[in-house]
């Protein structure tokens, strides 16, 4: 049977991955990259991790990821058919004996669905971990992901969207926002901790009260976005007491 490994490689960066995760990479006999047709710099960004790390040619299949059907109105019934839909082309790139390695942003467990994805085949599945994109976000900034002895609460844009600041967090990360929802609440007493690009070069950061930095965010993410065809940002939000 076909092994599918799954390697953490971080935010994009290419000290970012262990050296557990480099010897996957090289023992793999094929390295499956998927390309997005709206971001086509990130597979580009994989292919440039690759020529650092890999001491011996391995084959690269590149495929195309299908997009979300919009047809289908209902939220989780619209990701379970995008998912099936990519499982299948997945099941058409992974070689039927041999070892596949595939590069997932940051580390599968959080907030990805790689693993979700890979349940639906039939590979065994190991997993590499790698550093997460919160883990970044507070290495830019130099700060905990906690206040002493409280809870976090790792959500999402939409999330934040439709339900506002959760009423049990003081602190509160936001990932996949493509729409700043931070601009949805009520910004007295908040600070926010944002970060793009973290822990790559090209990376940019903003910090400081909401009500005086959101505006700078929005448009430092809309420049950024053009500039390189693609972005991947992270946030922090603490309520003052």
């Amino acid at each position: 049977m076909t092994e599918l490994v799954l390697v953490g490689i971080g935010t994009g960066n290419p000290d970012h991955l262990t050296r557990e995760a480099i010897r996957a990479l090289n023992g793999a006999d094929v390295i499956l990259i998927p390309r997005k047709e709206d971001a086509p710099g990130l597979a580009t960004l994989r292919r440039a991790i690759l020529a650092e790390v890999l001491d011996r040619p391995v084959p690269m299949v590149e495929f195309d990821l299908p997009k979300r059907d919009p047809a289908i109105a209902e939220y989780a019934a619209r990701v379970a058919a995008w998912h099936d839909a990519i499982a299948q082309v997945w099941a058409q790139a992974i070689p039927p004996q041999g070892r596949a390695a595939m590069m997932v942003w940051g580390d599968p467990s959080l907030y990805d669905s790689t693993l979700r994805i890979a349940a639906r085949l039939s590979v065994d599945v190991r997993v590499i971990p790698g550093i997460t994109s919160v883990q970044a976000l507070c290495a830019a900034h130099g700060i905990p992901l906690n206040e002493v002895g409280e809870p976090v609460l790792v959500t999402t844009g939409r999330r934040l969207r439709d339900g506002g600041w959760p009423s049990d967090a003081a602190t509160v990360v936001v990932m996949l926002d493509g729409e700043c929802s931070f601009g949805c609440l009520d910004p007295a007493g908040i600070d926010i901790w944002w970060s793009a690009y973290a822990g790559m070069p090209q990376q940019i950061s903003i910090a400081g009260p909401l009500p005086e930095v959101a505006a700078r965010i929005v448009a430092a993410r809309h420049e950024a976005r053009a500039i390189h065809g693609w972005i991947m940002d992270i946030y922090l939000m603490r309520r003052r007491s």
